[in-house]
């Protein structure tokens, strides 16, 4: 094509396939090469005005039996690409099962790639099924009005998926941030019931698999909450997160959330300190006992019986000495 410079990355032992871009000769562009062809995808800069940060943008083909360590150096490569730069990301990812707008999938791979987007702060911006009712081609920004005017249209060529139409804008929009989130407070589940009661479970999933069965369980349930919970917005001038809060904090904090998710503050044997009107109630063992009941870890509490809880307690005590 006249007037412009193509990048390119094509599939190896294979005729055909890969992923190409083509950008204006009037932009400044840098292209990021890591060397590893088992990854079909394409990294290009383009550089902005004098003291403005670029654009990374990346296009991805992943093709439908591509296994767990080609997933995993991907993973790899776009936690290092989106570390400070404006990104944008395009391709075919092939992973049909997995549902942008509730953030769920079927299986673990789908759901590896869902955990991978929302470490790195990825927004999915198609709405609309891009190939026989799936949606396969999915468009990811990290911040919020960098890309704008996204439409799904016509087919190009003799292609089978539907072409994206976007604009990847020059200035970040400051926007409000709305994000649509359920209202269950304002849920009707009266409706609710009375939907899930009209469906003839035992009929519709009779000679159906475990997954089989609980797809079309979920995908039920699914249909009744859209017509039983509103959406609402939640509204944040400052944006989908904090300035600080870049990729590194949120992992530790995440990591600190799986760490203690198993202490007693966090189960459901903790117990609560009553109100008393007498202050000598305080002294009462029933009552000095909480606090170092409510600090114990997880396995002493749940201890199977007083011998095994006798020795956790020990080892416990032990490491606050």
């Amino acid at each position: 094509m006249d007037g412009y410079e193509v990048f390119r990355r094509d599939r190896q032992g294979r005729r055909g396939g890969g992923v190409a871009l083509y950008v204006r000769e009037c932009l400044d562009c840098l292209e990021f090469n890591d060397g590893d062809d088992r990854v079909g995808c394409l990294w290009v800069r383009i550089r902005r005005k004098a003291n403005k940060a670029g654009i990374l943008v990346g296009v991805c083909y992943r093709p439908p039996n591509q296994d767990e360590e080609a997933d995993e150096l991907f993973y790899k490569q776009l936690g290092e690409v989106s570390q400070s730069l404006a990104l944008v990301l395009m391709g075919d990812f092939n992973l049909p099962d997995v549902c942008c707008k509730y953030n769920t999938a079927e299986r673990k791979q789908s759901r590896r790639f869902l955990e991978c987007v929302e470490e790195n702060f990825l927004t999915q911006l198609v709405r609309e099924p891009t190939r026989e009712g799936s949606l396969l081609d999915l468009l990811f920004a990290n911040r919020e009005g960098l890309v704008g005017d996204v439409m799904v249209g016509s087919r190009l060529g003799h292609s089978d998926h539907e072409m994206i139409e976007f604009s990847i804008l020059g200035e970040v929009r400051r926007v409000v941030s709305t994000t649509a989130t359920l209202d269950f407070l304002r849920a009707d589940f009266g409706l609710f019931r009375s939907l899930v009661d009209r469906v003839p479970w035992e009929a519709v999933l009779k000679g159906r698999g475990v997954q089989e069965g609980w797809t079309f369980f979920r995908k039920e349930i699914l249909k009744v909450q859209e017509q039983a919970v509103p959406m609402c917005q939640k509204t944040s001038w400052q944006g989908r997160r904090l300035v600080w809060l870049n990729r590194e904090p949120w992992l530790e904090l995440r990591k600190k959330r799986r760490v203690t998710s198993d202490r007693t503050r966090g189960n459901g044997l903790k117990l609560c300190q009553g109100r008393f009107r007498l202050d000598i109630r305080k002294n009462f063992f029933t009552e000095r006992v909480l606090k170092p009941w409510n600090r114990l870890h997880g396995e002493g509490v749940e201890s199977p019986s007083l011998g095994i809880f006798k020795r956790r307690v020990d080892v416990v005590l032990r490491d606050m000495v």
